[in-house]
């Protein structure tokens, strides 16, 4: 495990990097509002995707300073923006630099990983979302992914489902899955529902991130 600094136009942003022997890709993480690289249900998800061989990429995607002001956790245009700038870290670091990227993306932060995707689809090659709001990336944004996306929702949480599936419908340009977790709601927190969520991703991102560069 290792702490990073991420340049991000003016600012940097703090990052834990975790590298298992010989990784098969690296998976960024984009959080949701309000949460960063200390949220324990996207500490979790890391933990298990490094035990299936990827590394992982946890960053606050907001300083200490900017977080103060809660309405830069809803502003999905500057978390994109920065979300990019941890790609490109990803893309350039030489510990990461050969290994295929994708993206786990929670609440908000799905949007935000949608987005980057759209926008940058030779970099992400698959992403999954978490009890996401894919609907606010955008109409042409989701047409305009191109990494295959898998779509995970609590089974009980009602109202984000069927946003999922609207958002869904809108992935013409690629591979997409929703899956419901029984017995979960938005927060993943009963028993079983959150290892369930780790297992789909890492099942997803073993399935679709292609071989590691030599």
């Amino acid at each position: 495990m290792a702490n990073v600094s991420i340049p991000a136009g003016a600012v940097a942003l703090e990052g834990i990097l975790e590298l298992p022997a010989k990784p098969r890709g690296v998976i960024v993480f984009s959080h949701g509002s309000g949460s960063g690289r200390h949220s324990p249900r996207n500490r979790y998800v890391a933990a298990e995707l490094a035990k299936a061989g990827f590394a992982t990429l946890l960053l606050d995607l907001l300083t200490p300073e900017e977080d103060e002001d809660t309405d830069n956790r809803f502003d999905i245009p500057l978390l994109t923006e920065r979300l990019g700038d941890a790609v490109r870290f990803a893309e350039r670091d030489a510990r990461t630099r050969h290994l295929p990227i994708g993206l786990f993306g929670a609440s908000t932060g799905a949007a935000c990983a949608l987005r980057v995707a759209a926008a940058m689809p030779q970099a992400v090659r698959a992403v999954v979302s978490r009890g996401g709001r894919p609907d606010l990336a955008g109409r042409s944004a989701l047409r305009a992914v191109k990494a295959p996306v898998l779509l995970i929702v609590g089974a009980e949480d009602h109202g984000v489902i069927e946003l999922n599936e609207s958002a869904r419908e809108e992935l013409t340009g690629c591979a997409s899955e929703l899956d419901l977790v029984p017995r979960a709601t938005h927060l993943f927190e009963e028993p079983g529902t959150l290892e369930a969520v780790a297992s789909l991703a890492a099942a997803w991102f073993t399935r679709h991130l292609p071989a590691p560069k030599p």
